[in-house]
């Protein structure tokens, strides 16, 4: 294996900083770096997230543990416009985002290979829990060892040009086994805990962000209606913003069997709530499409994961183009949220992925929407938005 010159994302976890060590190991010469992503000074409470200013502390004592240089990027105002604006737009649309698939989508892989290119660096890494595979001498994103730790879901709408140039170091691991070796190089984040939550939603207070920009008085944070499938109103809500697809807590009572939320309708602040079974969706639509290997054709068998952590299930693609796809679920799921991701796979290979934009019922099927191609088209490549953009504001 050659060596060269390699830029590591340093976040502060336990992952990062043993994906950073085994490239020293390996021989590479090795560049510490960790995104500062956002004003701390006006968000309270992000100082021992994975991105706030613990993380910063943590990652320069790993790097100088392992004596490689570290430094600091300020990309806060990319990671607004990219995450946060985003995150806010979705919600207001009636949408479920994932911030970590806008940042690393937009921002954090854009940025590293550019500043990669400044400092000389041949390549990047990082410590997701991914693979990198070639075949027939071109580099493929594939799905960690560890499938329960599988990132590849928060990582489909990367650049399809950086695969050539990604480390992914960690991959091929289990998380006792990173720690362990975490402990064998008496690394500061040997037993660091896991961040589990969005590093710009303090204590998991969305609405509080969503405030912060929408204003008290914007429609998704204003009283509305919870009604049935029926369109019979039974009772009220205090912002279609804080409820999503398959949510079950903070609904209505007093029914024969335990209510979820079906649907979220934005332009007359309803929430839409039924049983558990009116969940079930056998087909679905995405948009915002990117690939980062040949995409499949209508009539192709492929895996999807339609959230972290779900299984991957068999689909067939009915319809698919360069910015959407529609696929018939051969085993119905629960909850398919608009917003969320639907990743593609031909075994273990990542195809790529779309936001989803509606989900069907048993005998319902979907097609890529024209509409949404047509706005999404009309941007600059660089620029595509995956959900609906909107002007903020703070009040």
């Amino acid at each position: 294996m050659s060596v060269g010159k390699i830029l590591v994302a340093m976040s502060g976890g336990v992952d990062s900083s043993v994906a950073a060590a085994f490239l020293v190991e390996q021989g590479h010469t090795v560049v510490g770096a960790t995104l500062k992503t956002f004003c701390y000074s006006e968000i309270d409470g992000p100082a021992k997230t994975c991105c706030g200013l613990e993380g910063i502390a943590d990652a320069r004592s790993v790097a100088a543990r392992l004596g490689i240089a570290h430094v600091v990027f300020d990309v806060e105002r990319a990671f607004t416009d990219d995450v946060i604006d985003d995150f806010v737009a979705e919600y207001a649309a009636g949408r479920t985002p994932i911030p970590c698939v806008r940042c690393n989508s937009f921002t954090k892989f854009r940025d590293l290979v550019r500043r990669a290119d400044a400092l000389d660096c041949d390549g990047i890494a990082t410590g997701h829990y991914a693979r990198i595979v070639r075949r027939e001498g071109v580099a493929h994103l594939a799905r960690a060892e560890d499938d329960g730790k599988d990132q590849t879901y928060f990582l489909w709408g990367i650049p399809r040009d950086v695969l050539a140039r990604l480390h992914l170091p960690v991959g091929d691991l289990r998380k006792p086994d990173v720690r362990a070796a975490a402990r064998t190089l008496d690394l500061r984040t040997a037993d660091k805990p896991e961040s589990f939550e969005i590093c710009f939603v303090p204590d998991n207070d969305y609405a509080g962000v969503l405030r912060r920009y929408l204003g008290n008085d914007h429609p998704a944070l204003s009283p509305g209606a919870f009604v049935m499938e029926d369109g019979r109103a039974v009772g009220q809500h205090d912002g279609y913003a804080r409820f999503t697809v398959g949510q079950r807590r903070g609904l209505p009572g007093g029914f024969p069997e335990a209510m979820f939320v079906l649907e979220i309708r934005p332009a007359t602040r309803e929430v839409v709530i039924g049983p558990r079974a009116s969940l079930v969706a056998s087909s679905l639509r995405a948009s915002g499409a990117n690939w980062l290997a040949e995409r499949p054709e209508p009539g192709e068998e492929v895996g999807v994961r339609i959230r972290h952590g779900a299984a991957v299930v068999p689909a067939e693609v009915v319809a698919v183009d360069q910015d959407g796809f529609a696929l018939e679920l051969a085993l119905p799921q629960n909850a398919v949220t608009p917003g969320q991701s639907a990743v593609l796979y031909r075994d273990e290979v990542v195809l790529g992925g779309g936001v989803i934009h509606e989900a069907g019922a048993p005998g319902q099927c979907l097609s890529p929407s024209a509409s949404a191609r047509r706005s999404n088209a009309s941007r600059p490549s660089s620029e595509r938005s995956f959900g609906t953009r909107i002007t903020t504001r703070t009040s």
